[in-house]
């Protein structure tokens, strides 16, 4: 008799905290749907970013100085510069459903840009960490 009134006690004291659970949970939450966490942009090559402009996937984003930019670039890119005081706007301003390639001199800035944007959810980010140097040495085109 003493097991029997042991499971029922344990099992009315389960029943008692239920109730409770249920009351204590945040509905708010719930019914937030979850954000994917962010990605860590994919780092390419010369060669892969040069298939990739040439298959027209991607928005090739130059993230050097304008005067950088107007020395030379890659072809069909966009300067977006980032010391620009208005860059942080700019980035979220971008179509999130495109895919970007995100290019500089070296690869630091474009390191930085691509942290700033990798919490945006951009369908897909690539950097180009060899940069425009990467690109010349390789002997591809460039236009001015």
């Amino acid at each position: 008799m003493k097991r029997h009134f042991a499971f029922a006690v344990k099992s009315t004291a389960l029943l008692l905290l239920l109730p409770v659970a249920v009351f204590c949970a945040d509905p708010a939450k719930a019914a937030e749907p979850e954000k994917p966490a962010p990605v860590a942009p994919k780092k390419i090559t010369a060669d892969e970013a040069e298939k990739m402009i040439k298959e027209k996937k991607v928005i090739v984003l130059d993230v050097r100085t304008p005067q950088e930019f107007a020395a030379g670039h890659l072809p069909g890119s966009t300067n977006l510069n980032l010391r620009s005081p208005d860059f942080e706007k700019r980035i979220h301003e971008l179509d999130k459903n495109q895919a970007y390639i995100v290019h500089c001199a070296r690869g630091g800035r474009s390191a930085t840009a691509c942290d700033k944007m990798k919490g945006l959810q951009f369908k897909a980010l690539y950097d180009f960490s060899g940069g425009f140097e990467a690109w010349t040495k390789a002997g591809k085109k460039v236009e001015k």
